[in-house]
């Protein structure tokens, strides 16, 4: 009779431990590509700590991100050398927390604040919105290479304290503009706590709804670059201005070969 055998399960080639291993690895190879919780283990029902410490401390980063604060002063000296008049406003939210609060105040401008006419321009407000830090960090890079793709005159930059998206429509409405881009801090999440967004308003007035813009997210290091945000938002300009509008009426249609390599 011939001796047991007592080689382990892993060295029989367990089929349960093989698929584990797989599944390991698979997860392990993916978190190489995202910046999202994925695979993060568990020890019983639970998260493991360092999972839940880590959550816990991008979370604790995320809410303090919603309350940074822009520096104008810096914000004007960064966009000065792209030739446009660079000013500062303020919406009607006096201070960070009535903005939270109140997010109809930060539509509208403040009282007694004073623009220029620039009728047939492509206007633009660079607005903290939630999340001040990717503004500060990023918008006068994409400026940098946006305004020279404009397909019209370039208005004034507006840096804007307390503002929500649609005060671009009030602002484009005042100056006259053809269009207006709001660059604006996006709302900060577990993952990204820098993120920019860029929205584009064809005929801008007071009451446009969401429906009426185009937006493009993400705009980071991590994210989408500031050259493929540049040139998206240079397409859809010319596209809009071939159509008059903007919003659901225009598809991005753009194609990829039109975007810079990353």
């Amino acid at each position: 009779m011939s001796a047991p055998d007592d080689r382990s399960a892993e060295g029989r080639g367990d089929p349960d431990r093989s698929r584990e291993t797989s599944a390991t690895t698979a997860w392990r190879d993916l978190r190489r590509f995202t910046d999202a919780r994925v695979g993060l283990g568990r020890t019983g029902t639970a998260l493991p700590t360092a999972a839940h410490l880590d959550f816990q401390e991008a979370h604790g980063r995320a809410r303090d991100a919603v309350w940074s604060a822009l520096d104008p002063a810096a914000l004007r000296q960064a966009l000065a050398p792209l030739g446009s008049p660079v000013l500062h406003v303020r919406s009607a939210a006096p201070e960070r927390r009535t903005y939270l609060l109140r997010p109809d105040l930060g539509r509208r401008l403040a009282e007694g604040a004073t623009l220029p006419s620039a009728p047939g321009s492509v206007a633009f407000v660079v607005a903290d919105g939630l999340c001040a830090t990717g503004v500060q960090r990023h918008a006068p890079a994409v400026l940098e290479r946006l305004i020279p793709a404009l397909p019209l005159p370039v208005g004034p930059i507006l840096v804007a304290e307390q503002a929500r998206v649609a005060l671009g429509d009030e602002v484009g409405e005042r100056i006259g503009a053809a269009a207006v881009v709001v660059l604006i801090g996006e709302r900060p999440g577990l993952s990204a706590t820098d993120s920019l967004g860029l929205y584009i308003t064809w005929a801008p007035r007071r009451g446009r709804t969401d429906a009426e813009r185009n937006c493009i997210s993400n705009v980071r290091p991590g994210g989408l670059s500031y050259g493929e945000a540049a040139a998206k938002a240079a397409w859809l300009l010319r596209a809009a201005a071939g159509l008059g509008a903007t919003g659901v009426a225009l598809k991005d249609e753009m194609p990829a070969g039109v975007l810079p390599a990353p």
